[in-house]
């Protein structure tokens, strides 16, 4: 499935916390991708995954040379990424070593995708919380990744983060993380939670004026949906 721009329009308008939840009514627990955190506040980013996966690396491979080989993995997954992907690496949730570095994130963002994702660090991380496209790593790490890392795969399933990211899985990542959505049920997530957003504005405004959460949060109040119902037609959402 691909994404529409339907879908995606209604994602970057929604939190990653409120699609936790959508996703936990389907039983899904573990879509929350741990121990990352956003270089450069802004909007929403969405897109589809696009994968790299590192192993440990190995000194009789990963010398300063093999970055001279067009086919190394970590260059070519770069400039093959599509464009609106989000490019995501699984680095072992080590962040001793850089997954990348501001010149390759720079090269994604030109090649107009929508973020990047590691569950390990990046070198340069100032220039990188500098750049427009959204960024998430663990911390920033100046060594080169050939010093711990061996990059092995391209558009695999991996592991980010302690989440399973499957080739096309929708990633959606705000201020606070990045939360992964199985393909087939993005557009279905995105509308849900585009009406629990709505519905989350109505009682925090009612929050704010002193009401309380009983009967209000969740809404078992009769009177609740009247008055929401009101205040939506009010307030044109």
């Amino acid at each position: 499935m691909s994404l529409s721009p339907e879908t995606r329009a209604k994602l970057m308008k929604v939190s990653t916390a409120t699609l936790t939840t959508a996703m936990f009514k389907r039983g899904f627990k573990n879509i929350f991708i741990q121990d990352v955190q956003r270089l450069n506040a802004g909007p929403n980013m969405v897109g589809e995954a696009y994968t790299l996966r590192y192993i440990p690396a190995r000194e009789d491979l990963d010398g300063i040379e093999s970055f001279a080989d067009p086919a190394h993995a970590q260059r070519k997954g770069v400039e093959e990424c599509p464009e609106g992907a989000v490019f995501v690496i699984d680095s072992r949730q080590d962040a001793s070593a850089a997954s990348a570095g501001c010149i390759l994130v720079t090269r994604l963002m030109k090649l107009g995708c929508a973020g990047v994702v590691t569950d390990g660090g990046f070198r340069d991380s100032p220039e990188i919380a500098a750049l427009s496209m959204p960024s998430y790593h663990s911390r920033p790490s100046a060594p080169t990744n050939l010093t711990k890392h061996h990059a092995v795969a391209i558009n695999d399933p991996i592991a980010c983060g302690g989440v399973s990211v499957f080739p096309g899985d929708v990633l959606v990542g705000d201020n606070e993380g990045v939360v992964c959505l199985p393909a087939h049920l993005a557009d279905e997530v995105a509308d849900e939670a585009v009406e629990m957003t709505v519905f989350e504005d109505y009682v925090l405004e009612m929050v704010q004026g002193g009401a309380s959460v009983i009967g209000l949060y969740p809404p078992t109040n009769p009177a609740t949906k009247t008055e929401f119902s009101a205040w939506r037609t009010a307030n044109g959402r």
